[in-house]
């Protein structure tokens, strides 16, 4: 194994364990300021990694048998801590070498996918509700996501991430890139799950959907799943669409990426906190007219602005 391989490894690593030991943090502070204003104390930050704890210590209670649905969870996981891997967070992705745009594109559905087949194989009809609208959701956001993306790397003319940021830092701004990363940031709501887009899981009205027969080791890994993947897709927004201020200075811009994060999932808990639940009407409607932005944010960057 040479030196480059052993790096690779290394900086791989150091982005899993980034996203896995972070996500629950970041949650904890998302609950922390939802309960804020509420007006309430709320539990302490450091809760979901006690909640992890607990559930990973439960029994293993199965509503069906088989080999794929007992590897769904882990999937999920694993599918989440690879995008950690493709994304740059903080540093330049450590696989990038592996996979540009659109891989990045097809990993990040494999998380939405596996939740669905999950819901799909177990026996509640309530969760067969929430997988078809998973499904709904999933094939509303992620043209957006895609296109939103598709407009950086028109701009760059590169379908490697880095290089988009690259291209960003060294450009500045322009009109297509920041009408296609507000869209990008409006679709990461639903991402994330958050209000008023958890449709899927809707607990007062299909009692948690794909999640509703899931306890024990395997909710932990789905809610651990969800949390590094709203964490990942808020690097990636800021990391492709943002980058500024560029200091130069590793240090620097690391906090400088960390603090731009934890904005952007400080206005994803405002929002999920002000926001009632849409109807499915009401989200299929919006994220419509959120596509129609992505796709003038790319006729922008067709004409070069």
């Amino acid at each position: 194994m040479t030196v480059w391989h052993i790096k690779v490894l290394l900086l791989g690593l150091l982005n899993v364990a980034a996203a896995l030991l972070l996500s629950p943090l970041c949650e904890g502070i998302m609950r922390k300021i939802r309960a804020a204003i509420h007006s309430r104390i709320g539990p302490p930050i450091t809760q979901p990694y006690w909640d992890i704890l607990k559930l990973l210590g439960k029994e293993d209670l199965r509503s069906t048998g088989g080999v794929v649905y007992a590897g769904l969870p882990a999937l999920t996981l694993a599918s989440v801590l690879l995008l950690a891997a493709l994304v740059p967070m903080g540093t330049p992705a450590p696989l990038a070498f592996a996979g540009d745009m659109i891989v990045v594109i097809y990993v990040a559905a494999m998380s939405g996918v596996a939740i669905m087949l999950a819901g799909f194989a177990s026996a509640s009809p309530y969760a067969s509700i929430g997988s078809s609208r998973e499904m709904m959701m999933l094939l509303s956001v992620e043209p957006i996501l895609a296109i939103a993306l598709v407009v950086g790397a028109f701009k760059a003319k590169t379908l490697a991430l880095g290089g988009i940021a690259n291209w960003q830092v060294q450009n500045g701004p322009s009109i297509s890139l920041a009408i296609a990363g507000v869209a990008f940031f409006l679709a990461l709501q639903a991402v994330a799950g958050k209000l008023p887009f958890d449709i899927s899981e809707a607990d007062q009205e299909i009692m948690g959907g794909p999640m509703i027969e899931q306890s024990g080791p395997r909710l932990a890994l789905f809610r651990w799943a969800m949390w590094v993947k709203q964490l990942v897709f808020a690097f990636l927004l800021v990391e492709v669409f943002f980058p500024w201020p560029h200091f130069g200075i590793y240090p620097i811009d690391l906090i400088a990426t960390v603090v731009k994060v934890l904005v952007v999932l400080v206005l994803v808990t405002v929002i999920d906190v002000v926001n009632p639940r849409l109807r499915i009407d009401q989200a299929m409607g919006y994220f419509m007219r959120v596509g129609v932005s992505s796709l003038a944010a790319l006729a922008f960057a067709v004409i070069g602005k």
